[in-house]
């Protein structure tokens, strides 16, 4: 996890490194402030003025020195931080636009938008405490300690045996805490999920007027999270106690024991001039002493913000591994070592091919199917729920790839094409229809980005949209809102079969994409096909038989498996799924049903 982590720092290696040099320097510094602070006081006996203007002129330099490296150190490690999880964040984007199909099927959208976010920041901080805390707090321990020993080693022991119960501490809130985290991020995905997918269907919610049963189902998901999140901070706030007694014990026991120390090592030399006695101090002088305690307290506070960054670090090791199964997943579909650039027309060719979404499924979607599609022809395919129509037309394009059998696209195997040529030649408007936040010519020069205004307007006239467009009254520029909320479910149809078209694809596939259109534009839309792109392949997937019933050939799916392939006439009359469908359809003389 952590290699696969540090790759995203690259970029920001020198700012990481120069933060701990700071760091370091300031640590070196703020040590040293208690020995010259330690010779001070030892000095004020010598009522030597000169000396005490020089010493208190080093502490001022030094204590300056020290707040330049802290500040410097603070910069540098804010933008190594904030750069680390602004590449993590990048570099996951990245694979996921990698991932087909089917591995976006192992990964739940509302899963990855919390692991770009909350993981991502719970990483951040993580690192930024690592650079900064987690390296200053043990090189202040070790340099007080060292320091506390160099001054005054009678005292200086009763600082190692503080360390032992700290340490014993840290260890169980480490693991009671990280069980608790592993099951808080789960429960973060459960209520993100609850979100999307309300917004997502917010129209559905407030037509079935279940606005009630959501926000109970939300607010179940709400208090899982907060009362495992207060079980986690119950653990993590018995650190701050454990800290704060063991600070107190320790400035306790130096206190008592370095005074009784003092006071038995050192020896009444007489009065002073202004009647004062004058004690000598063997072993520890005055001026020791305190600097002693200063050490004590700076190590046990640096041992306090080294717990908070362990507490840390354990939520954000629970993030890391979230991140890195998105960084380490290898998409499923690659180019080929040499792949094939251009296709040379738009046949299709099934050869015995058969699908599952997994190995672990049991049943085939797809099973034996062998199908010879011409170039420039027009097929349709009807079938019920759950006939596997849409699965069919996905591995066309290489979405998935097939189990078992091959496919082959312009006579080629799709596998030895290069994936953006081959998708860039299968233009597909997809059963949920997506546009995006923009204007509808931004929108539509998804299919080509360089297309010109009236290479978009005959696309838009082929797919009807142009009657709709220009009824706005910022026509091309009209605004569109995220998903297309501010446009029909028939008008995003037809954008998105305009958007498809510009493209100028050799083969076109139709799932179920004029469904919110009526059966006058339906057919308008289709002669139009036939009219202006008669060398292009149209794959039309359809629940009216009135969509399909002028095509080349008609394929009826039942089950994952070919039932007949036929005309519509010839399956009138001895296909029976087909005259079920059909009459099913115009009892009443309609079409539309």
């Amino acid at each position: 996890m952590i290699k696969v982590l540090m790759k995203s720092i690259k970029g920001y290696v020198k700012p990481s490194i120069l933060s701990m040099v700071f760091i370091t320097l300031e640590v070196i510094l703020e040590c040293s402030l208690p020995f010259i602070t330690s010779m001070l006081v030892d000095q004020m006996n010598d009522k030597n003025i000169t000396k005490l203007v020089w010493f208190s002129i080093l502490l001022v330099a030094l204590a300056m020195l020290s707040l330049l490296c802290g500040s410097l150190a603070g910069i540098l490690c804010s933008k190594a931080s904030a750069g680390f999880a602004k590449n993590l964040r990048r570099d996951m984007y990245e694979n996921i636009t990698k991932f087909s199909f089917s591995n976006i099927d192992r990964f739940q959208a509302s899963s990855l938008v919390t692991r770009m976010t909350t993981d991502v920041t719970n990483v951040q901080m993580a690192y930024m405490m690592i650079i900064r805390t987690a390296i200053r707090s043990p090189l202040m321990i070790a340099f007080s300690i060292v320091m506390s020993f160099i001054m005054a080693p009678q005292l200086a022991w009763i600082f190692v045996a503080v360390m032992p119960f700290l340490a014993f501490a840290l260890i169980l809130i480490m693991y009671f805490a990280m069980k608790i985290f592993r099951r808080i991020f789960k429960k973060y995905d459960e209520l993100n999920d609850s979100i999307k997918e309300n917004i997502d269907g917010i129209r559905v919610v407030k037509t079935f007027v279940r606005e009630d049963y959501e926000t109970k189902k939300f607010d179940k998901a709400a208090y899982e999270l907060k009362n495992n999140f207060t079980k986690a901070e119950r653990i993590i706030a018995l650190n701050a106690p454990a800290m704060q007694f063991a600070v107190n014990a320790l400035m306790i026991l130096l206190l008592v024991i370095g005074s009784i120390f003092i006071i038995k090592n050192s020896e009444f030399l007489g009065l002073a001039e202004d009647g004062s006695k004058i004690y000598v101090f063997n072993e520890v002088t005055v001026g020791q002493f305190q600097s002693l305690t200063t050490y004590g307290f700076q190590s046990l506070m640096a041992l306090m913000m080294f717990s908070m960054v362990i507490v840390m670090i354990v939520m954000a090791i629970e993030s890391g591994k979230r991140i890195a199964e998105v960084l380490m997943e290898k998409p499923d579909l690659v180019n080929p070592e040499n792949p094939i650039y251009d296709i040379n027309d738009g046949s299709i060719e099934f050869k015995n091919v058969s699908f599952k979404y997994s190995e672990e499924a049991e049943k085939f979607a797809l099973e034996n199917i062998n199908l010879d599609i011409k170039s420039g022809e027009t097929v349709g395919i009807i079938g019920g729920t759950g006939s596997s129509k849409t699965t069919l037309v996905n591995l066309i394009s290489r979405l998935y790839d097939t189990t078992i059998g091959e496919i082959y696209v312009g006579g080629k195997n799709v596998k030895e094409y290069d994936l953006e040529s081959l998708r860039n030649n299968v233009a597909v408007v997809l059963q949920k229809n997506l546009l995006f936040s923009g204007t509808i010519e931004s929108n539509l020069r998804w299919g080509n980005e360089n297309a010109s205004l009236d290479e978009i307007k005959h696309a838009c006239h082929l797919a009807c949209a142009d009657e709709f467009i220009e009824q706005f009254p910022e026509g091309y520029e009209t605004h569109i809102e995220q998903g297309g909320s501010n446009v029909s479910g028939g008008q995003k149809q037809r954008l998105c079969i305009a958007r498809a078209l510009l493209k100028n694809p050799k083969i076109l596939i139709l799932d179920d994409s004029t469904s919110a259109v009526d059966t006058k534009t339906d057919s308008i839309i289709r002669k139009g096909f036939k009219e202006f792109i008669p060398e292009t392949t149209k794959i039309i997937i359809a629940q009216r038989i009135s969509s399909v019933e002028d095509a080349d050939k008609i394929i009826v799916l039942d089950n994952g498996k070919i039932n007949a392939i036929g005309k519509h006439d010839e399956l009138l009359k001895n296909n029976e799924i087909y005259k079920e469908v059909y009459y099913s359809q115009n009892k009443v003389g309609d079409n539309n049903a």
